[in-house]
């Protein structure tokens, strides 16, 4: 991240260095503990449980962590002993340094709490003092006087303590001791101290035994064997230039760079003058570090270096000329700090998938940072994104939680990529990013909502048994069996329909099923509701209305009301023999079951007696003449119609109509012997009955109401006609009226007052003048 860049970004920012304590518990009191090194694995140094008190630690999720993230001790949940996980090396851990104290933290995850603790790693005597080299050479003018001491190189222990190196001895000679010296720093030198004089003509050389102890319980020691050549006279040392170098050395110097270079002078001419740099009483880490050339005096790097494991070099150096004395200084090397180490995260504990219904603040993850640069490179910022509904919440030392900052909606979003980066302020700045992945969990929490409020279905009269018609369809934005739905039919609020024997639904699939066939007839059209369940728990279910319509086929023929076609005898129509051409002879009246152009219907004339005479209007029925009668047309008539309605295919029905013209309604009788020599006609008793008949059965279609009316009219009439003189033939004759309005297809109201008697030798009948209906 480059500087500058977070305000911009608009992320949350949280300083390392700066811990705030919040949603956690610290203790502030360190627990102190203690192990030998070397102890065996297994082996239990504490239990948290009475130390604590912390109770049911596999409930509480407890961990130990250590800062640097090794799995030193390891916890038992059940009995909460820390047991080692791996035999301990103090100076593989700590080196030289004391005491060797390792930091770790007991973390309990529910509820969150942490608990400072230290493990102090005590050292045994397990490493015997070594020297560096297996022979040292020592150059001995055979001038030097009585006293003069001679610095030799000292032994290395990697134990501390009393189990450091305590003592050296020297093999018994006549001519040195050994001088014990002090370095200022906890360590000791080997001296040589010159008991007598040298003399080189009668020994060139002597060889000494150094030895090195330690002080442990059961005392360590190491050898080296020490060469002294004895050398002409040299009086003069050589003399470096400064008594002390001091030099930084950035910790991403390449290998081979120089350090530093020194330099020593010696008044001595000759062999004596000549100058050799080298190294004096150096530790195991300079010697694998640095080297000098041994004539330039030059510094170098024989290896990387790194701030993060030694900060700094103390370099004893001796500059030897040839008749070997010598001069020594020293050279102090500060490693300095560059931004080279990224800042690290380890995760301690995630909840890799938590509830949408989760409450804010739920803990998702918890984690820790490092950097292992110093200073400003060291110092750490944690972010995550601004947009994302979670919180980062530092806790303890370097701990953070990662938390929810409300409840969550699985809807919406399914599953976050949370990253979290962190950037050090080191320049340049180093940054890491880990992602953390979080599932959100799915309740039932979205009832099924349907695609419709109301869905309509079409479907034809007699339909076959189970025929499909229609699906409904429901959604449900949950997971799993909380978005499985089922499908049922609700009872109806009207209860006289038998819904169960009409429709069946398949419950997986919302699939309609009408069970047996509909008649249009019967019921034009219905409504239910259904429902939509899911399997959540509990389970949530929606509602939806469903109006089914019933389409009409044309499955019925028309219907001739009028003149009744199942009498036992024909009825005839009486048509005067003075009829005007387009004389209203009568009307066929028909209906059909059907609807709409299924139930239009339409007249033809198919056959005629006298073929031109009559015609029959296509639209209602109506027959009516096309020219005057004359005396050569024949008394009766037949005329076959058919009455054929709009369907497809369509459907007819066939009416014949029997006519007998008269020479008017003022004739009181017609000649019973015309009647009976014609083989085509019933007698006139016959036609009598039938035409009342069909008369009554068309009356009866109307309102009581309107032939109560018409009744009273045709009473007035009758004393009417009897005081204007008709001569009416003897006997009791009766009043019939047909009045067809309003239905069919009868536009107009007609009435014929037709009348009868039986008690003469021929039957008479009077035909009226139609009259219309006031």
């Amino acid at each position: 991240m480059e500087p500058g860049v977070g305000a911009a970004q608009h992320i949350r920012q949280v300083l390392l260095f700066f811990v705030f304590l919040e949603g956690s518990s610290v203790l502030a009191t360190t627990w102190r503990y203690s192990v030998p090194e070397e102890m065996e694995t297994g082996s239990s140094i504490a239990n948290i449980i009475k130390d604590m008190d912390v109770g049911d630690l596999a409930a509480r999720g407890a961990r130990v962590i250590f800062d640097d993230y090794q799995p030193y001790l390891r916890l038992e949940l059940e009995t909460g002993n820390l047991l080692l996980n791996e035999k301990l090396d103090r100076e593989a851990l700590c080196s030289s340094s004391e005491p060797c104290i390792l930091h770790f933290q007991v973390l309990l995850e529910n509820p969150l709490q942490f608990f400072q603790a230290e493990l102090l790693i005590e050292d045994i005597n397990d490493h015997t003092p070594t020297f560096l080299e297996k022979l040292i050479f020592l150059n001995i003018s055979e001038s030097a006087t009585p006293g003069t001491s001679f610095q030799m190189d000292d032994a290395q222990d990697l134990d501390i303590g009393m189990n450091g190196i305590q003592n050296y001895s020297i093999s018994p000679n006549p001519y040195f001791y050994l001088k014990l010296k002090d370095s200022g720093k906890g360590r000791r030198y080997p001296e040589l101290v010159l008991v007598r004089s040298l003399d080189r003509e009668k020994g060139a050389s002597i060889s000494l035994i150094l030895t090195a102890m330690d002080g442990g319980s059961l005392p360590r020691s190491g050898t080296v064997l020490v060469q002294v050549v004895v050398l002409d006279v040299n009086d003069n040392a050589p003399e470096f230039e400064r008594t002390l170098y001091e030099v930084q050395v950035p910790e991403n110097s390449s290998v081979d760079s120089l350090v530093i270079k020194v330099s020593a002078t010696d008044l001595d001419s000759g062999i004596n003058g000549e100058i050799s740099y080298s190294f004096s009483h150096i530790s195991r880490d300079v010697q694998k570090t640095f080297e000098i050339h041994p004539t330039s005096g030059e510094v170098r790097l024989k290896r990387l270096l790194d701030f993060e494991v030694i900060q700094s070099y103390t370099i004893n150096i001796q500059a030897v000329d040839g008749g070997g004395l010598s001069g020594k200084s020293a050279i102090i090397v500060q490693v300095t700090d560059v931004n080279d180490n990224p800042p690290e995260i380890v995760i301690t504990s995630l909840m890799s998938s938590i509830p949408e219904n989760g409450l804010s603040e739920m803990v998702v993850a918890v984690f820790s940072l490092r950097d292992q640069d110093s200073g400003e490179n060291g110092r750490m910022m944690c972010s995550i994104e601004d947009k994302l509904p979670f919180l980062l919440k530092p806790t303890f030392k370097n701990f953070y939680t990662l938390v929810t900052e409300h409840p969550l909606d699985r809807e919406s979003r399914a599953e976050y990529n949370i990253t979290v980066m962190i950037s050090d302020l080191g320049t340049p700045r180093l940054t890491t990013q880990h992602t953390i992945t979080v599932h959100i969990s799915d309740i039932n929490d979205n009832a099924p909502a349907f695609t419709q409020t109301t869905y309509t279905m079409f479907v034809h009269e007699n339909n076959s048994p189970a025929l499909h018609i229609g699906t409904i369809s429901a959604t449900d934005s949950d997971l799993g069996s909380n978005a499985h739905i089922t499908y049922s039919l609700l009872p109806p609020q009207d209860q006289r329909l038998a819904l169960t024997s009409l429709i069946s639904i398949n419950a997986d699939n919302g699939q309609l099923f009408a069970l047996r066939a509909l008649d249009y007839e019967t019921l034009q059209a219905f409504e239910f509701r259904v429902g939509a369940t899911d399997r959540g728990s509990p389970a949530l279910s929606s509602q939806a209305l469903v109006r089914v319509v019933v389409l009409d086929d044309n499955d019925n023929a028309p219907f001739v009301l009028y003149p009744m076609q199942n009498a036992s005898a024909p009825c005839t129509e009486l048509l005067p023999r003075a009829a005007e051409p387009g004389y209203l002879v009568t009307k066929v009246v028909a209906v059909d079951r059907d609807s709409g152009q299924n139930a239009w219907l339409s007249f033809q004339l198919l056959k005629a007696t006298e073929p031109g005479l009559f015609s029959v209007w296509a639209h209602n029925g109506e027959v009516r003449t096309t020219r005057l009668l004359s005396e050569r047309d024949v008394p009766k008539h037949r005329l076959l119609l058919l009455v054929k309605d709009n369907g497809d295919p369509p459907r007819s029905a066939s009416v014949t109509l029997h006519l007998l013209v008269v020479d008017g309604f003022s004739q009181p009788y017609l000649p019973l012997t015309e009647v009976t020599h014609d083989s085509t006609h019933v007698d006139e008793e016959a036609l009598t009955l039938y035409l009342v008949i069909a008369l009554a059965s068309v009356s009866s279609l109307f309102l009581l109401s309107v032939l109560l009316f018409v009744g009273v009219r045709l009473c007035r009439r009758a004393r009417a006609a009897s005081l204007r003189g008709y001569s009416e033939p003897d006997g009791h004759f009766s009043g019939h009226l047909v009045d067809v309005s309003g239905a069919g297809t009868l536009s107009q109201s007609y009435q014929y007052e037709v009348c009868l008697t039986g008690m003469s030798d021929s039957n008479d009948i009077r035909f009226l003048k139609p009259v219309s209906q006031p």
